[in-house]
């Protein structure tokens, strides 16, 4: 069984960073590519819940997608960003890294140490 879940996407230098210091760690460690399977919403909100986080505090303000869909509009509901991470994966803070019921993101990517 894996200990730790990576959501990861290869193209980004800090998830592959991030990824590196998990296998320099020897933990074993599930690889989900978020981008080809993305997280449902419900995954999505434990996920935030585990991080202490809030969908708006986990969202990528600088990706296309957030201007497009207007998600700096503040009447918008932690379920209706939630959901808009769900169906957009683009949007998610990258990379998270879950332990059981602990996760971080890693940017840096040295934050998963404090889970390791």
């Amino acid at each position: 069984m894996n200990d730790f879940i990576i959501y990861h996407n290869p193209r980004c230098s800090k998830s592959r960073q991030t990824l590196e210091i998990l296998n320099e760690h020897d933990v074993n460690t599930e690889i989900i590519l978020y981008l080809e399977n993305p997280p449902s919403a419900e995954e999505i909100a434990s996920i935030l819940n585990k991080l202490g986080l809030s969908a708006r505090d986990a969202i990528r303000k600088g990706e296309d997608e957030y201007k497009l869909l207007n998600l700096k509009d503040q009447s918008l509901t932690e379920n209706e960003l939630i959901n808009f991470m769900s169906e957009n994966p683009k949007l998610i803070e990258r990379p998270i890294v879950v332990k059981h019921d602990k996760a971080v993101i890693g940017r840096p990517p040295e934050n998963v140490l404090s889970i390791i």
